[in-house]
């Protein structure tokens, strides 16, 4: 199928995209990488009448550290993020996350800020800054405004940018040094969305006890879900093989997944549990070659 007919707009800086977006409201779609939204238009699952183009815009697109966060620019491109020494320095689990994503070519085109707003719960970048407790930095009439990533994901493809706003940043924490972390997922393909996936951060303190863990499934809610549950299980303990399984045992309370073509809700509950067990037990030993403590 063809598209709709559409208007384009070039915006050449964010002023002037915002500007767009404040004058044709909820009929403006922004065009970023055009990975998720060309093909829903091609569809007709979309139908905007206006296209703001953004891809021109200056400084949008940077990888950077500042005060003790990475922050990267909504144009940035997944495969520069993933390549990028900064970004693998500051968040290792970025590019590890980022090598799930589609294929090459689709990262290629694809932007950090694109995955985000477009808030696919299946998606391993909203998961990632769920997990992390990442914030969005957001432009709009009114000014600018940053928003918690677990305010920022309201539901299936919906977020709380409203419709005059701009999705410019993302500022992720770094995580310390010596930071185990790991990325593990149930997909029908490889670069298909997940049926199920989780992610994981642990950091072991010099008595081998876990002083940080930061966990977090996808595909598995209407959001990207942050496992609190399982982190408070884990928090100031020993990483014992009892002690991930009692943590992966609170993640099937703390989902809600839904049946649907690929897979029945009790499926992707059980899966969940799996795939959290997994990446921490992945991230506890790549935290213990990297930090020498033993667990």
């Amino acid at each position: 199928m063809k598209p709709p007919p559409v208007r384009y707009a070039r915006a050449t800086d964010a002023r002037e995209a915002v500007a767009l977006l404040a004058e044709h409201g909820s009929e403006a779609k922004v065009l970023a990488g055009g990975q998720s939204l060309v093909p829903l238009m091609s569809f007709r699952l979309a139908r905007p009448s206006v296209l703001v183009d953004i891809n021109r815009v200056p400084g949008l697109d940077t990888v950077a550290t500042d005060n003790g966060s990475l922050v990267i620019g909504a144009m940035a491109r997944q495969r520069d993020v993933e390549l990028s020494d900064v970004a693998a320095a500051a968040v290792p689990l970025l590019p590890m996350a980022l090598r799930h994503v589609g294929h090459v070519a689709i990262r290629n085109r694809g932007t950090v800020g694109g995955s985000l707003a477009h808030a696919d719960p299946a998606a391993e970048l909203p998961c990632l800054v769920a997990a992390l407790g990442g914030e969005l930095e957001v432009d709009g009439p009114r000014g600018t405004r940053t928003i918690a990533a677990q305010d920022f994901f309201a539901g299936t493809f919906t977020t709380a940018l409203e419709p005059d706003e701009l999705l410019v940043a993302v500022r992720l924490p770094r995580l310390p040094q010596g930071t185990g972390v790991a990325v593990e997922e149930l997909a029908r393909r490889h670069g298909d969305f997940a049926i199920a996936g989780a992610v994981a951060a642990v950091h072991l303190a010099a008595d081998g006890t876990v002083d940080l863990v930061r966990l977090g499934a996808s595909g598995v809610d209407s959001v990207p879900v942050r496992l609190h549950a399982a982190e408070a299980v884990l928090a100031g303990q020993a990483p014992t093989a009892e002690a991930i399984a009692a943590a992966a045992d609170t993640v099937p309370a703390s989902v809600r997944p839904t049946d649907d073509v690929h897979a029945p809700a009790s499926y992707r509950r059980d899966m969940a549990r799996l795939l959290v067990e997994r990446a921490i037990g992945v991230a506890v030993h790549r935290s213990t070659e990297r930090s020498g403590v033993r667990a």
